[in-house]
């Protein structure tokens, strides 16, 4: 019979995305979530010692096996990942919704100074940002915030753990582990709209 270490550890290798406590303990309702907890430090404890190929990193509410950042070269000449792929104008956009969210359109095109909606809708596309309501004032406009895929794209735990400002152009080229290989280069892909008008 496997050990709910084992079973975890399985479960983390196939997920898609991150793993949180409760969607392990939905899988192993006998395991409580102290013993699931337990095991994921024991996990990471795992591979952070060997310092392999991948590691266990807490990102987006949960758990999930990553590659070091410094091995991107060698995973994007085997697979030329796609990855996510933006061009400047989505970057600031994001940047302005991460930072400013919840946020109305109006208010972004006013820091940018250029028409936004274009590059609203590819960011809401790749499902990196997405509608929470509407601002309670004439007009009742639309206001969005960042989307769990963004907090995994970054390899962020919560979206207090953005870095300052200033630090927002090594957030595209992270020097530490704990991403994995996501081309987010400026000018990769471009929005006809925000080309247009940026």
């Amino acid at each position: 019979m496997p050990t709910s270490r084992s079973i975890i550890e399985s479960l983390l290798f196939v997920a898609e995305g991150p793993l949180s406590v409760e969607q392990l303990q939905r899988v192993l309702p006998e395991t409580d979530k102290k013993e699931i907890k337990a095991a994921l430090a024991a996990i990471k404890d795992d591979f952070d010692s060997r310092q392999g190929g991948f590691f266990l990193q807490e990102v987006a509410g949960g758990y999930q096996f990553r590659t070091p950042a410094g091995h991107k070269e060698w995973i994007r000449e085997m697979f030329h990942p796609g990855g996510i792929r933006l061009s400047r104008a989505a970057l600031e956009t994001l940047a302005i919704i991460a930072y400013r969210q919840p946020v109305m359109r109006s208010e972004i095109e006013h820091i940018r100074g250029v028409n936004s909606g274009g590059t609203i809708r590819l960011l809401l596309e790749r499902k990196l940002i997405r509608i929470l309501g509407r601002r309670e004032i004439p007009g009742r406009p639309l206001v969005y915030g960042t989307t769990r895929k963004f907090l995994e794209a970054f390899a962020l735990k919560d979206i207090k753990d953005l870095p300052e400002p200033k630090e927002i152009d090594t957030a595209q080229n992270p020097s530490t582990p704990g991403e994995r290989p996501l081309p987010l280069d400026s000018g990769a892909e471009s929005d006809p709209e925000a080309k247009n008008n940026s």
